[in-house]
């Protein structure tokens, strides 16, 4: 499988002025902990950066230090997500019948979830990977007031990875641009063209790192994580004490 990873904004909410993918969340860059999850993900074989050619220095080196044994692009991104993930979409191989998309900003997806949109991807023309909404949600005007409460059993959060036939999501862009619409993220072009969008279970941790208590949040998913990994690690080598009721 094939992954684009849109990677070329800044990261104004971050309060920076260079790329927040550069940013470390437990002493490794946030792109660090993306790329991990994409070289522990059996099926993406492919993987490619759409990003600033001004980040590409800083990138390459990240790379270094992972030793990643899975072939990797630099693609030239765009203006706005939408032109990057356009442009990506021109660089991927021509081999290349199904794509992933998943936003460097999303470092805290797992290996599992990239696997199982890179499999589903292949029964469906698009898929995102999504979880239902746990609020209330509320439609409210400019002037603050509230216009109407949605059935929320209705409503899903979407996240990436989002997966998509190459053919048809390159096709969905060029109307986009014949059409000039604007919109923030791919399957909302599918569903302008009306094609059909599959949802695949999300996980309720793979945020997207937006603001600093966003990255605050991450530091503490991945802490846990480490936590829980080692506990499992040894108790598979014995090194924990057995309780009386085990």
């Amino acid at each position: 499988m094939y992954l684009l990873i849109p990677s070329a904004g800044i990261g104004k909410r971050m309060g920076g002025t260079r790329n927040k993918l550069l940013l470390e969340v437990r002493s490794q860059s946030i792109i660090a902990w993306t790329l991990k999850a994409a070289a522990a993900a059996s099926k993406i074989k492919w993987i490619g950066i759409i990003s600033q050619p001004c980040d590409w220095p800083e990138f390459k080196d990240i790379i270094a230090g992972l030793n990643l044994t899975k072939p990797v692009e630099f693609i030239a991104g765009g203006s706005t997500r939408q032109e990057s993930v356009y442009n990506g979409l021109q660089a991927l191989p021509a081999t290349a019948e199904q794509v992933l998309i998943h936003d460097g900003a999303r470092c805290l997806a797992t290996p599992d979830l990239l696997n199982s949109c890179a499999e589903a991807i292949r029964q469906c023309s698009g898929l995102i990977a999504a979880v239902r909404v746990k609020d209330t949600i509320k439609v409210v005007d400019d002037h603050g007031i509230i216009q109407s409460t949605p059935d929320r059993r209705q409503l899903w959060a979407a996240q990436t990875p989002q997966g998509f036939n190459v053919k048809l999501l390159k096709e969905c862009h060029a109307q986009g641009v014949r059409h000039g619409w604007e919109v923030t993220d791919d399957a909302a072009l599918f569903e302008r063209c009306g094609i059909e969008v599959q949802i695949v279970p999300g996980e309720e941790t793979n945020l997207k790192v937006t603001t600093p208590q966003d990255l605050a949040i991450a530091e503490f998913i991945l802490s846990n994580r480490e936590e829980v990994g080692s506990r499992e690690q040894g108790a598979e080598d014995g090194n924990f004490p057995m309780t009386n009721d085990q």
